[in-house]
């Protein structure tokens, strides 16, 4: 029978403290599920507007683009330390 580390190791609690502090790093992530639907929604609502849904559906994208280019960077980043 496998015993279980106690709450008082200290490599646990570093464990701990570390999902803790990834859970909260993680919202991040979700910002595309917000870009996703604004995108379109831009084209839709904005469709009598050109000029102005152009710019703003390109600012909307290279702001999703800039999002993800510092993620992977941040990624890759951590990765090398």
């Amino acid at each position: 029978m496998a015993t279980w580390p106690s709450s008082s190791d200290p490599s646990n609690q570093e464990a701990v403290a570390i999902r803790k502090r990834n859970k909260s790093d993680q919202i991040k992530f979700l910002i595309p599920l917000i870009y996703a639907p604004v995108l379109p929604l831009i084209r839709l609502t904005l469709r009598k507007n050109p000029v102005v849904r152009d710019r703003l559906f390109t600012a909307v994208l290279v702001g999703a683009f800039a999002h993800g280019s510092y993620l992977v960077t941040d990624l890759y980043d951590i990765e090398s330390k």
